[in-house]
Parts: C-alpha cells; sequence; structure tokens
C-alpha cells in the first residue's frame, strides 16, 4: 500500500443545510455513531450517524 493510496478513497461529508464541503472526509469502512458535525460556511451543527456510506441525520437541519 502506498501512502497516497489512503488518501484516494477520501470523501468529503457535506453540509445537509448548504450543500458545502465539511471539514470531515470518511473512507468507504468509515463508522460514526452519534458524531457532531460542523459546517464552517454556515455554521450549522448536526448530529449524525454513518454506516455502509449512509448517513443518518440524528438532529434534522432546519431550512
Amino acid at each position: 500500500m502506498k501512502e497516497n493510496d489512503v488518501h484516494d478513497d477520501l470523501k468529503w461529508i457535506l453540509c445537509p443545510r448548504c450543500h458545502n464541503k465539511t471539514r470531515t472526509k470518511i473512507r468507504d469502512d468509515t463508522i460514526l455513531e452519534n458524531f457532531p458535525l460542523y459546517c464552517p460556511k454556515c455554521k450549522g451543527e448536526f448530529l449524525i450517524s454513518l454506516k455502509n456510506n449512509r448517513i443518518i441525520y440524528l438532529n434534522k437541519p432546519d431550512d
């Protein structure tokens, strides 16, 4: 495994409110539970869980 291989499978989590990149990257095998996701663009904070590349919003964004 080369060093660049680690970075190739990373994806940004997008903000559910403004759809911009957050500061959080995930891999295909990432599992999160009750994770506080913060968006620096809209200053939104969301509680999420992630498993099998499916994000579940534990508190819905206010539109």
